[in-house]
């Protein structure tokens, strides 16, 4: 599964992107973020406030629950405001 990171997640991660091989237990894009935070300390930190995270799969926001596969392409990003 390819993950994407924006702006600072990318900063606090310290990799814009990576591939990571999808555990059976993952099935859900809240399933993956906090798996993602057993990966290092950086993804810990960066993860922690799931409020701060919002998450894309395959280019289209969606919610938590929502179900994911390991051929989706996964952004993480924070909240976007407009101006």
């Amino acid at each position: 599964m390819k993950i994407l990171y924006f702006a600072w997640l990318r900063s606090k991660i310290g990799v814009p992107t990576e591939t990571v091989e999808l555990p059976t237990e993952v099935s859900t894009a809240g399933d993956l973020v906090e798996w993602l935070k057993t990966r290092s300390p950086r993804h810990a930190e960066a993860l922690a406030n799931s409020k701060l995270v919002k998450v894309a799969v395959n280019q289209e926001h969606v919610p938590y629950d929502h179900p994911i596969s390991a051929t989706d392409e996964i952004a993480l990003f924070p909240p976007v405001t407009g101006g």
